[in-house]
């Protein structure tokens, strides 16, 4: 028996279902809308704060911004993914030159 399927065999008896997914050709986009939706609300909770302070408006200003920064950020992970990988490849040694 594979990991995957002690895996999904775990998962089915906590849930009492079996979980099912996303084919695992969508992991790069699946990886840019939690990348982009975390970093997005991230930047906006500080930007917020620093540039309008913490006023009872705080968290209504938040969303405002994140609903605007986030289709922003989503389409710039999925653009810049190529190049950065091609950096990461290009800075970290692939472990057969040590």
């Amino acid at each position: 028996m594979t990991t995957t399927t002690r895996r999904q065999e775990t998962a089915s008896r906590d849930t009492g279902r079996r979980r099912g997914g996303l084919p695992r050709r969508m992991a790069p986009v699946v990886f840019a809308f939690y990348m982009s939706a975390l970093m997005t609300l991230l930047m906006s909770l500080v930007i917020t704060a620093v540039t309008g302070g913490l006023g009872p408006d705080y968290l209504a200003t938040v969303g405002r911004a994140y609903v605007r920064a986030m289709p922003v950020a989503f389409a710039g992970v999925l653009l810049v993914r190529p190049l950065v990988v091609r950096l990461v490849a290009w800075t970290v040694a692939d472990g057969r030159e040590r």
